[in-house]
């Protein structure tokens, strides 16, 4: 009995070890996206085929959610991303099938210009105020590029504008962009409450709400610290097209 007894122990303790190392390897927080702009005379055919492509080939980790680009300079464009999903099961993914690459190239690509981006961005969840998977149809995305060697100040402003939309109820995903060029945060407003919530007068004035979040005088802090540190920052509006999304 004091043998089983302490193989349960023991099975019981390793299973414990084990825990934090499998919540590791199955952390999803990568998100992939890739930007397109069709030709103006071709985007009926242009969502139909990208529609067909998205409920076909892309689900699970790899599905795939479709937006018009409202506004900014990719206004036009059309944002796609993949995911959540995990470094490893892009290892594990593997090359795409033939049929999957033959579908894109020969149904999608042939309504595209030769306009496109792709990046990996990696979901940051102490800086965001709102979980990975919590989606809205509205959103606008803030650009945000630090100065070189100025990453960490950067995220110590953020720290500080959670504690403002924490106390004002603004849901913001942040992520970091990963290999995709130069660095950068992508500051993602999800409006749960639809564009009203931009409407003058929905919340408190910027300036009072972060300085009785963060103290007085920290906004002045924060217009010093944005043109010491931020190389570049801009935004957009985005609306989510469910039509041409995976299902």
């Amino acid at each position: 009995m004091k043998q089983k007894f302490n193989a349960r122990i023991n099975a019981l303790l390793l299973l414990v070890m084990l825990i934090p190392a499998l919540g590791m390897a199955q952390s999803k927080n990568l998100v992939a996206s890739r930007r397109v702009f069709p030709k103006m005379d071709k985007i009926g055919e242009f969502e139909k085929a990208l529609a067909n492509h998205a409920q076909k080939y892309h689900s699970g980790d790899v599905a795939w959610r479709v937006f018009d680009i409202r506004t900014g300079p990719d206004a036009g464009g059309y944002h796609i991303t993949e995911g959540p999903k995990s470094w490893a099961s892009e290892d594990e993914r593997g090359d795409i099938s033939p049929e999957h690459e033959a579908d894109w190239n020969k149904n999608v690509a042939i309504y595209l210009t030769d306009r496109h981006s792709t990046s990996y961005s990696i979901y940051q969840d102490s800086l965001s105020t709102i979980a990975l998977g919590d989606f809205t149809d509205k959103i606008n995305i803030s650009h945000v590029y630090p100065k070189i060697g100025k990453s960490d100040n950067v995220v110590i402003m953020i720290k500080k504008l959670k504690k403002y939309w924490t106390s004002v109820g603004i849901t913001v995903a942040v992520y970091a962009a990963s290999s995709s060029g130069p660095a950068q945060y992508t500051l993602v407003t999800r409006y749960k409450q639809g564009l009203k919530e931009r409407e003058p007068g929905f919340r408190k004035p910027f300036k009072q709400a972060y300085e009785e979040a963060n103290g007085e005088g920290s906004y002045a802090q924060y217009l010093k610290d944005a043109s010491e540190y931020v190389q570049e920052n801009w935004s957009e509006l985005l609306f989510l097209r469910k039509d041409l999304s995976s299902k």
